[in-house]
């Protein structure tokens, strides 16, 4: 921007008492003209808990926010809730206008709880109910610890984000889909945390987004390159590509793991990308040709699973191949069929040959389908009671495998 230039209009001096004053007066044609930003056809939300042990990573990636937004269009608005494990949180702004990109704090809180329902409601209220903010379509992007379906405190695990500022607060499933049921429906909603591409998570949420975009594994420490992705969230449908521009970072980095950094993440990367408006269907044909019982201990020993963490470790919940599952289920004709589904509802997949657990290091991706599906340890377990009240046992029939 050019710098204001001034000039005298009169050189009248005016007296007022003994002091002089000149009449100092600026010509608007010389004043900076800063662009209007224009009507928003996309709000996009970036929800980043990090007041925990990932707060540099957040750092790292605004700045990443910072490159990427130089190519997205100026009609699209990304607000980032930032809320770290020092300071106190903040909603951020960004725009695009020309090529400049804009960056202003659009509100401050008081330390918080950033798990809580009435926390992120009002968030969510700031960013989605404001007028100056409506758009033609929205997108939520989901960031910190998490770990799929499972319920907290059962067992001591992270589901929806981790606020360790004080003391340890977690959200559940359930209080995700009451903050869910006030907001817009989104184009996508994207976790970028570990483990939550679970048909059972995807299946609770499939009223509230297009598309669902997660990774079944544990995602790598620098997490999305934001860099490289924010120029499909102003795209309508464009899910797909947004994950590709994920995977194919880490691919360009990938070597089986050796001399892995979380500056040099050469451990792999895996991410999928449900059509929720494919899951009823895909509900509906589970249910039907699942068989009335089931070797759950066959299928604990045979299906891959994604959660490389010890089966002692408190945290441990089990993520198996679903599609694997079905396999060895059902029969060739069924499973074709039931497959066929699968594939109309996964608009997307990839992996590298091997992803990094922070449990038991590189392992292999073989064979792997992109989504996860829970088989119960013990089916008289608290665990199992809880998933026995998700909608997903219900839609899917698994009453029938005695689970």
């Amino acid at each position: 921007m050019s710098k204001t230039k001034c000039k005298f209009w009169d050189m009248r001096v005016w007296m007022w008492g003994v002091m002089p004053f000149f009449l100092l007066a600026c010509n608007e044609e010389d004043l900076p003209v800063e662009e209007p930003e224009g009507p928003i056809e996309r709000t996009v939300l970036m929800y980043v808990v990090a007041d925990n042990n990932l707060s540099s990573f957040a750092e790292d990636d605004l700045e990443e926010v910072r490159l990427g937004m130089a190519n997205v269009p100026a009609t699209t608005a990304l607000f980032v809730y930032m809320d770290k494990a020092y300071g106190n949180p903040q909603l951020l702004k960004f725009r695009n206008v020309n090529g400049d990109v804009r960056e202003e704090v659009v509100k401050g809180y008081e330390d918080r709880n950033s798990t809580g329902v009435e926390e992120t409601q009002e968030v969510f209220q700031d960013v989605f109910e404001n007028p100056a903010y409506q758009a033609e379509s929205y997108a939520l992007i989901y960031w910190s610890h998490c770990d799929g379906w499972i319920p907290y405190p059962l067992p001591s695990s992270r589901w929806i984000g981790q606020d360790a500022g004080n003391g340890d607060n977690r959200m559940n499933l359930s209080d995700f889909k009451e903050i869910m049921s006030q907001a817009p429906h989104f184009d996508f909603i994207m976790f970028d945390a570990c483990f939550m591409q679970s048909i059972e998570v995807a299946y609770e949420l499939r009223d509230y987004a297009n598309y669902y975009i997660a990774s079944p594994t544990e995602t790598p420490g620098p997490g999305a390159p934001y860099d490289a992705v924010l120029p499909y969230i102003a795209q309508e449908g464009a899910s797909a590509a947004l994950a590709d521009a994920y995977f194919n970072v880490y691919d360009d980095l990938y070597a089986a793991g050796a001399g892995i950094s979380n500056t040099n993440w050469t451990g792999g990367a895996s991410i999928c990308v449900l059509n929720m408006a494919e899951l009823g269907a895909l509900a509906g044909l589970t249910a039907q040709f699942l068989p009335e019982e089931a070797d759950t201990q066959s299928l604990l020993e045979e299906i891959f699973n994604y959660d490389q963490r010890s089966h002692s470790d408190s945290n441990y919940v089990g993520y198996y191949d679903w599609a694997q599952m079905m396999q060895t289920l059902l029969d060739e004709e069924d499973y074709t069929a039931w497959k066929e589904a699968f594939d109309s509802a996964v608009v997307y997949w990839n992996t590298t040959p091997m992803n990094y657990s922070s449990s038991a290091g590189i392992f292999s991706m073989e064979g792997t389908h992109g989504v996860t599906h829970y088989i119960p340890q013990s089916v008289t377990s608290a665990r199992a009671e809880a998933y026995r009240s998700l909608e997903w046992y219900e839609a899917a029939g698994l009453s029938k495998l005695g689970w």
